[in-house]
């Protein structure tokens, strides 16, 4: 499992910004995050999570490397 935060799903979406990247991580059918770290702050993800949400529901912002 490889981790990602927010600024990582941005740069995955293409470089959206990050106030754009938290409105789509808020999203119902965005996958939820594995866990919490930085006292409560810093929200990670595992990054097959987010590929496969990408792939499904934002195919033409896939940046190549996802």
């Amino acid at each position: 499992m490889r981790l990602v935060a927010l600024s990582d799903i941005a740069e995955m979406l293409g470089g959206v910004s990050r106030t754009r990247t938290t409105e789509i991580t808020n999203r119902k059918t965005f996958p939820a995050p594995i866990d919490t770290v930085a006292s409560g702050k810093v929200r990670v993800w595992d990054r097959a999570d987010v590929e496969r949400w990408i792939a499904e529901y934002r195919p033409t912002q896939r940046t190549d490397e996802t």
